[in-house]
């Protein structure tokens, strides 16, 4: 049937399709703006979410440095600047010391005017070339300088020819949620205390099972496994405490100190050696002939 209602006129279509258009718009906006909310609150979450994680991270860095002391007892063939010197029979014996973060040797200063680690030795006749390595446990690039110096580096301190000495900074521990670095510079100390024989041979170990870099790292039942394997006994009660922790902290502390900046670092007869243009053996090499 047909309607009566008068047709609407052309003006009056135009103004219903307007308002239908608005209306359109209208919710287009309004869905535009919800999606624009969603995506602000995800990102809010998501930030959220990594101030949570690098909160946790912070505390159980803390937590696990929480209880180290200021000062405390250096491990037996340990030195008063933090290095254990390696010798034909396993690590020089040392007098009987305590480490205080209070009390860090002054730095020396090299011929250029910058600071330098204290307890270094310059070219001397007659005598061997004085060999200092700063190294972190968790460094990969270490671990690369151990498998490719560290054998060569031994055999010369057995046959004479160097003083090889190591001190093990743990910067590394802020890349790690269990301060990995200082967990094995503890189990390193606890052999040196009780192994000095297997010291050397548990270095070796160590670097060449090291963990992937920030992560949590090697346990301590698994430090501790790994000293058994290396000759050093049974250090499980050692590696789980942290008698020797207040000792790594000193290391770094005059690693920080000194201002070594990074590992490896390697110094002979007082010198730092440049990795960049210098090859290491041959360094050495003149070093150990112009002592001679």
């Amino acid at each position: 049937m047909a309607s009566n209602a008068p047709r609407p006129s052309k003006a009056e279509r135009t103004a219903t399709a307007r308002e239908q258009a608005r209306k359109v718009y209208e919710q287009q906006q309004a869905a535009s703006k919800r999606k624009s909310l969603f995506l602000k609150l995800g990102v809010v979450v998501a930030v959220v979410v990594i101030i949570a994680v690098i909160a946790t991270i912070i505390v159980q860095n803390n937590n696990n440095n929480g209880d180290v002391a200021v000062s405390g007892p250096a491990p037996a063939h340990g030195n008063q600047y933090g290095g254990y010197t390696l010798s034909a029979d396993g690590l020089a014996d040392t007098p009987a010391a305590t480490v205080d973060m209070n009390q860090i040797p002054e730095a020396a200063t090299g011929a250029d005017g910058k600071k330098m680690p204290a307890g270094l030795k310059a070219d001397k006749k007659g005598e061997p070339v004085h060999v200092v390595v700063y190294a972190d446990m968790s460094c990969p690039i270490c671990k690369q300088f151990e498998a490719q110096y560290g054998a060569e580096l031994t055999q010369m301190s057995k046959d004479g020819d160097i003083e090889l000495e190591y001190r093990i900074a743990t910067f590394l521990d802020r890349t790690s949620p269990t301060n990995y670095s200082s967990r094995a510079a503890n189990a390193l100390a606890c052999v040196a205390d009780a192994k000095p024989e297997a010291f050397n041979d548990y270095l070796t170990a160590l670097f060449e099972q090291q963990p992937e870099e920030g992560s949590e790292g090697l346990p301590n039942a698994k430090l501790a496994d790994i000293a058994e394997q290396s000759g050093a006994g049974d250090i499980s009660s050692c590696a789980d405490g942290t008698k020797f922790r207040p000792w790594a902290q000193f290391v770094n502390t005059t690693f920080n100190k000194y201002e070594v900046g990074g590992t490896p670092a390697v110094y002979v007869n007082g010198k730092e050696w440049d990795m960049q243009s210098q090859d290491l053996k041959q360094l050495l090499d003149k070093a150990i002939a112009d002592n001679k």
